[in-house]
């Protein structure tokens, strides 16, 4: 087979007229034409540096069928979602799905299952687990985002023997730490780790790279950095990369890494530096099998109409046309269904809270960020003296319920959903999945929450009468459905949660987030509210002056 163009090395930092000769899955040969004229451009296949192909709804396989059309040929994810769910079992499902597609999809060992000792997971993945998955499976190319920096700024023992194990297996170390200056920051990377996609300002960004360590530039379908990130571009093209981390079906089927080239060459910044970040980088500094139009390279590549469009004519993943004309060309294709869900159906009363103070805490809630704020406010009693949601302050009640065992559960207050009635309820819910709601009434927060009890994990929304539930089997977190069916479903059913009032672009993909305790400031796990900044949990009543 032969593919004829402008083929853009960015290796070499040349654009040349040539023919590409393919077999067996290579690049064989390549023949220069500095006489022909062509008017297709050929580019090295996108990357997605750091995903969480869980966070899409979908299996690897129907990720691919959803990404390839956009020239997606590799992602480097971190299945540290379903390990959280089912442990290595989990990993493993996603590793054996991945074989079934041509995307070429590299793992991670989740560093952090649990994430942390403040919330109820459904599994452990211990130092003996991460040795098990770098021996037994190529696959996993590097130990996932290592969340717990406190562990690391401290030296806890069980955190530093899994950097030590993944420098044993010659592995990369993939980091996580938000708003990490200074001596912390160098400590924090002089311990082995050398990547972050938690940055959310550029000030923090330029000084982790100027301590030695690469940045991924984020645009998922909830926290939105590449404003923040993308003057850093430029003049760090060597130390930086492009990633969705999580990214929602419908907003998959619209794009993915190339809506960063484009936006970025657009800017007026270089073709080849862009190309660098979205395809270079991740390939070398992970060690992947992924091709960059070399000879005896794997046959993974990108045709374009040019490079100002960028049009994604046609990707190749390992010599195989997979996607033409914005097209997949991947039929669709079942998987098994598992899952961890053993909880009991809610009563309202489950949800009552009664006030202990006039003064509560709440969760600021940000748009594009995951990172939330602490805000002091007056809590809305009723005649009942249980403090209620107060819509006029858009002051909304949060829970988050146990999924893996019958406990109470756990209820604080968020600012900035905009609901104006009714509720809406997510078992997607980082990293521990348990169901998180939030709502304006006890009445549709239960009804939310028993809508995914009987589904055993999805996302919904209850008004009333008015109910719609998209139901995620796998895992509680996943679905085996038709990729293009689910971003259609997810469509409806978001837009249904948008006519209770919610100004948010992606309500359930920020929901979900609410209860990620290593991210700042203020969280809810199941097991209460927590303030990150202090790593413990705190009374969502705050005692006033004269009460006990």
């Amino acid at each position: 087979m032969q593919l004829s163009g402008n083929i853009v090395d960015v290796l070499n930092n040349r654009i040349y007229s040539g023919t590409l000769h393919l077999q067996d899955n290579k690049i064989v040969n390549i023949v220069e034409t500095p006489n022909q004229e062509y008017e297709k451009y050929i580019i090295p296949g996108f990357v997605d540096a750091h995903v969480h192909i869980e966070s899409s709804m979908l299996t690897p396989y129907e990720f691919a069928r959803l990404s390839a059309p956009h020239g997606t040929v590799a992602t480097v994810s971190d299945p540290h979602e379903i390990g959280n769910v089912l442990g290595v079992e989990g990993v493993e499902y996603m590793i054996a799905n991945g074989k079934t597609c041509p995307l070429k999809c590299y793992f991670g060992a989740p560093s952090c299952v649990p994430a942390t000792t403040f919330e109820t997971a459904g599994a452990t993945i211990t130092l003996n687990d991460i040795e098990q998955l770098f021996k037994n499976h190529p696959d996993i190319v590097y130990l996932s985002e290592m969340m717990n920096f406190p562990g690391v700024l401290f030296n806890d023992p069980v955190v530093m023997d899994k950097i030590a194990l993944a420098k044993k297996y010659g592995k990369q170390i993939d980091g996580h730490a938000p708003g990490l200056r200074g001596e912390d920051a160098k400590k924090y990377i002089a311990a082995g780790i050398t990547t972050d996609h938690e940055c959310f300002t550029l000030e923090e960004a330029a000084e982790k790279l100027e301590y030695g360590m690469k940045i991924l530039i984020r645009e998922g379908s909830a926290a939105k950095n590449y404003e923040a990130l993308i003057p850093l571009l430029a003049e760090n093209y060597e130390n930086m990369m492009f990633c969705s981390d999580d990214k929602h079906p419908n907003d998959l089927v619209d794009g993915h890494i190339n809506q960063l080239v484009k936006r970025s060459v657009d800017r007026g910044i270089e073709i080849m530096k862009v190309l660098q970040c979205a395809c270079v980088n991740p390939v070398k500094h992970y060690g992947l099998n992924v091709g960059l139009l070399q000879k005896g390279d794997p046959a993974d590549l990108v045709v374009t109409d040019n490079l100002e469009d960028l049009n994604i004519l046609e990707t190749y993943i390992d010599g195989q046309l997979v996607a033409k004309n914005g097209k997949t060309l991947l039929a669709y294709q079942s998987a098994p269904i598992l899952n961890n869900f053993d909880t009991s159906k809610k009563e309202v009363s489950d949800f009552v809270l009664p006030a202990a103070s006039n003064r509560i805490s709440v969760i600021e809630a940000l748009e594009g960020q995951l990172i939330t704020n602490l805000l002091e406010m007056d809590a809305k009693v009723n005649d009942k003296g249980e403090a209620v949601a107060n819509i006029e302050n858009d002051v909304l009640k949060l829970v988050v319920v146990n999924r893996y065992q019958n406990t109470p559960p756990a209820v604080a207050f968020i600012k900035n959903f905009g609901l104006q009635k009714g509720a809406i309820a997510s078992s997607v819910a980082h990293d521990s999945h348990n169901i998180i709601a939030v709502g304006v009434s006890d009445a549709d927060i239960c009804a939310a929450v028993n809508l995914l009890i009987d589904a055993k994990g999805g996302l919904s929304v209850a008004n009333g009468e008015v109910q719609g539930v998209l139901p995620l089997p796998v895992a509680g977190i996943m679905t085996a459905e038709n990729g293009y069916t689910v971003a259609e479903k997810y469509t409806e059913i978001d837009k249904l949660t948008k006519t209770l009032g919610t100004p948010l672009y992606a309500p359930y993909m920020t929901l979900s987030f609410m209860a990620l305790l290593v991210i700042p400031r203020l969280k809810l796990s199941d097991l209460g509210l927590f303030d990150g900044s202090t790593f413990s949990f705190t009374k969502v009543f705050i005692e006033e002056e004269g009460l006990a």
